[in-house]
């Protein structure tokens, strides 16, 4: 549901598709051109030819010779229309080639983000789902705390009113009593909230994950931090900026190829029609003069001087290559730092885990032998208060600790690189079914 709603990921995969069409695009530069043209247009012709023989005047009156105008002078109107194919193939065009190769290389960076997007949405989602988990678990334990604090109060009133405790504790009972009910106006508060985020990560309402299970256990990372951090190199990070670095360096092999000539075939065919006859013949030409041509050959272009633009194109070309190299160099650095800092917050977070369990198991014997101690007159109902809420502040932060270790896995894969949507079929069996 994520994938299909979630704007950045929606968005990463439609660059892909462009970055897809835009290879295409590039290769056609290399592929033959071909355009149909046609026009019609009327045109108004003026010509003067100066010839002793251009024009026959007449004939001498005494000798019987013929007079020649000494110039022709033609003016007349004249409709054309011109149809034909136009062809070209690029034979050396070393531009074109580079271009294609960039285009394929912004293609796998895409592909690299389209990836980093995924995964972060993969974390997002998990994040979102304990997000909501948590204060559920804090409303379950603070309702299985609220029943034994409640009957508290009317416990320590009896034992105050035989004598057997002191006014401090009905009032510390009471206290506590309002505390737990606080708690769990919070935690209704924070559970909407938390409900209301989920439901806009995956666009559909009345989503409920389900919880893990009571034995549930985090898997811990399974290699040492060396090994995680070496995954690094093939992060969609790291591949996003070694194929930008890649994008530059074709652009500074472009940019050189602005002293280098282009050569391209060339041929056409057309057909010009003159419905008024050749405008360029007597008055009694015949109408319907029509012409066609037919050309092939080769366009030879050297660049000769361009006041200094390509040389400018190099130094500028050759500047965003450094600045390449060194992005790549941090993305490296960046990977590197946030794997390692992932791994050790992982091993913290599962050591947490461990921890808390174990002050679990203790704080519900503590209650335990408080309940009876107050029983007996040995503890204070104060005593069992605070056993109480140790209690359910360990089983809180247990419930969260485990939540934050496996975001923490996920988060280390991320950091490498490696985390897929079948990583969270890991979590999946962890969860109560």
């Amino acid at each position: 549901m994520a994938s299909d709603y979630d704007a950045l990921y929606r968005a990463a995969l439609a660059q892909v598709r462009a970055s897809e069409a835009a290879v295409s695009e590039a290769r056609a530069a290399l592929l033959p051109q071909v355009g149909f043209q046609a026009d019609l247009q009327a045109n108004r012709l003026a010509a003067r030819a100066n010839h002793p023989l251009s024009a026959l005047v007449g004939l001498n009156p005494y000798t019987g010779q013929p007079i020649y105008a000494q110039s022709q002078t033609i003016d007349r109107t004249y409709a054309q229309s011109d149809e034909g194919l136009k062809a070209s193939q690029s034979l050396y065009r070393p531009a074109d080639k580079i271009t294609l190769d960039q285009s394929k290389r912004q293609l796998d960076a895409a592909q690299a983000q389209l990836t980093a997007t995924q995964q972060d949405l993969i974390v997002r989602l998990a994040q979102g789902d304990f997000d909501v988990l948590a204060p559920q678990d804090t409303l379950r334990y603070v309702g299985t705390r609220n029943d034994p604090v409640s009957h508290q109060p009317a416990l320590a009133k009896r034992n105050f009113e035989i004598g057997n405790a002191n006014i401090t504790d009905t009032r510390e009972a009471q206290a506590r009593l309002a505390m737990t009910d606080a708690q769990k106006i919070a935690a209704k508060n924070d559970l909407h909230v938390r409900q209301l985020a989920l439901e806009q990560l995956v666009g559909k309402a009345g989503v409920r994950p389900r919880p893990l299970a009571k034995a549930a256990n985090p898997p811990a990372p399974g290699s040492s931090a060396d090994t995680w951090t070496a995954r690094t190199a093939h992060s969609p990070a790291v591949r996003r900026a070694d194929q930008a670095l890649e994008v530059a360096r074709l652009e500074v092999d472009k940019a050189k190829t602005g002293h280098k000539p282009t050569l391209d075939l060339q041929a056409s065919i057309a057909r010009a029609q003159y419905p008024s006859g050749d405008p360029m013949g007597s008055i009694s030409a015949l109408t319907g003069y029509h012409a066609a041509l037919a050309t092939i050959g080769v366009q030879f272009v050297l660049p000769l001087f361009s006041g200094g633009a390509v040389m400018a194109r190099e130094r500028e070309t050759q500047a965003l290559q450094d600045k390449a190299q060194a992005d790549l160099d941090n993305a490296l650095r960046s990977s590197t730092q946030a794997t390692r800092a992932a791994y050790f917050n992982l091993q913290s977070n599962l050591e947490q885990v461990k921890a808390l369990q174990a002050a679990q198991d203790a704080s519900h014997a503590a209650l335990q032998a408080n309940q009876l101690g107050y029983k007996i007159g040995a503890r204070t109902n104060i005593d069992v208060l605070n056993a109480q809420s140790q209690l359910f502040e360990s089983e809180r932060d247990l419930s969260h600790a485990r939540y934050d270790a496996l975001v923490g896995l996920l988060r280390l894969k991320q950091a490498a690189g490696v985390l897929t949507p079948g990583d969270l079929a890991q979590i999946d069996a962890l969860l109560a079914h």
